[in-house]
Parts: C-alpha cells; sequence; structure tokens
C-alpha cells in the first residue's frame, strides 16, 4: 500500500487528507476535449468487463452554502468502495475539477451546470478511452449517479452491462424542489430519458437516513422494485453492508 498526496493539496491550504490506495491502481489523468479527469485504475483482465466508480459531486459548497472554489471530495466512502473491490477491472473516475488544476474550470460546473453537456460528454470519452468495446458497469454515487445515467442513455456505443447507484440524484429537478434550493439551469437531466435509463439492468441503493437524497425520491424515479434500502445509512456513512454485494456485481 502506498500513500498518494493529491497535487490539489498544493493549493487548497492543506484542507484534504491523504488516501491510502493499493498498489494494484494507477493513477492517470485523462485528457476530454473539455476537461482533464483524474481517475485510478486496475485494468488486468482484457476480457472481463470494467466497473467504473463515478464521484458524487465533491466539496460543491461549503458550510455556509457557498460555492468552494474546488469541488475535490471530502468524503471517502465511493473510495473505499472502487479501491476494496478484487475484480479484475476497477476505475475509479473522478468528476471534472476534482484533484487536477484544469484552466476550463468554472464553479458553474460544481453547481449549476455540474450536469451540463460538456460535463456529461467528458465522463463518456473518459469511460470510452478506457473501456473500448468492453462491457462496463457504471457504479455512481450521488450526482455520480445522475452522470452514469446520462452517460448511458445518450451514448449507445457504450456496452452498459448494469447500473448501480448509491445514494444517487437521479432527477435533480425534484431533488431542489424537495429541499427549496434554485435549479440547476444549465444541467441536463435524466428524468428526461427516463423511459430509456429504465430499460437497463439496474440497482438503487438508498440510505435510510439519507436526508440529502432521500430514499423515496429514488423510489419515485426508479421503482420499488429496483430500490434497495440500507437501514442506519445517511448520504456518506453507514453503507458498509451492501460494499459486498456491490462487489459481486
Amino acid at each position: 500500500m502506498r500513500v498518494i498526496w493529491f497535487i490539489v493539496i498544493l493549493f487548497l491550504c492543506g484542507c484534504y487528507a491523504p488516501i491510502t490506495v493499493p498498489d494494484t491502481f494507477q493513477y492517470e489523468e485523462i485528457q476530454t476535449a473539455r476537461f482533464k479527469l483524474a481517475s485510478w485504475q486496475k485494468i488486468t483482465d482484457k476480457k472481463a468487463p470494467i466497473k467504473f466508480y463515478i464521484e458524487g459531486d465533491g466539496a460543491a459548497f461549503n458550510a455556509s452554502g457557498q460555492p468552494t472554489q474546488n469541488p475535490t471530495p471530502k468524503g471517502k466512502m465511493i473510495r473505499e468502495l472502487a479501491f476494496g473491490d478484487t475484480s479484475p477491472n476497477v476505475v475509479y473516475l473522478a468528476r471534472p475539477c476534482q484533484y487536477v488544476k484544469d484552466n476550463m474550470c468554472r464553479q458553474k460546473y460544481w453547481t449549476t451546470a455540474r450536469f451540463a453537456p460538456e460535463v456529461v460528454f467528458s465522463s463518456y470519452e473518459a469511460i470510452k478511452k478506457i473501456a473500448g468495446d468492453r462491457d462496463v458497469i457504471l457504479i455512481g454515487f450521488s450526482g455520480g449517479a445522475q452522470v452514469a445515467g446520462l452517460v448511458s442513455v445518450l451514448y449507445d456505443d457504450l456496452k452498459i452491462k448494469k447500473l448501480i447507484t448509491v445514494g444517487g440524484n437521479l432527477d435533480h429537478q425534484s431533488w431542489t424542489s424537495y429541499h427549496h434550493l434554485p435549479a440547476l439551469t444549465g444541467s441536463l437531466n435524466l428524468t428526461n430519458y427516463r423511459e430509456k435509463y429504465l430499460t437497463y439492468p439496474q440497482v438503487h441503493y438508498a440510505g435510510e437516513k439519507d436526508n440529502i437524497i432521500p430514499s423515496q425520491l429514488i423510489a419515485d424515479f426508479a421503482g420499488n422494485k429496483n430500490t434497495v434500502v440500507v437501514k442506519g445509512a445517511s448520504h456518506g456513512e453507514g453503507w458498509e453492508e451492501i460494499y459486498l454485494r456491490i462487489w459481486a456485481e
């Protein structure tokens, strides 16, 4: 095991802790048409599907509700899932402007336009560059679930084997309405492609005590048969009981 100190620490005043990453994972920056995306990759089987763990919105806002200068996530749950997965092919994929400093970064890309067409396209480009024609399993946490969903419905050349979400924001319009927040103007919304999305094999894990993405919002979008409520789980904690289940997917 080794400890990787992200370059972002150099300009974030020491706000973020180092992360322990297995030696089997390699750090790669993926240059797309618009953004540079950070990733950690473990690819050991040329024939097996590739599991992509897609990060959430990260530290988009501070405790006062103001947009941050950098959205690099502080929570570790989705990274723990990715780095603990013993599947032969696993990729942890960050969202634009997380971990890396990119000249294309603007606050809108982690606030109102976090699901803008160019944001979604960059994730597609990264997935396609890594996976090629192989089967992929997309695992999205929080806003990463919206990204995974939009990628799956907008780009038919990806071979989607399964979609998995954890505390996923599947309909951000319903989410902002629920919390009485401003709408995410400039963002695509998966609800406009819901019929196609629901044709994919999928499972959605919702936290029983998740006050950020309530389980009912997930069930309203995906249906009760596709939704698994995890007892005691909040938005970023208490998910350990489903780790083995996700790793087995």
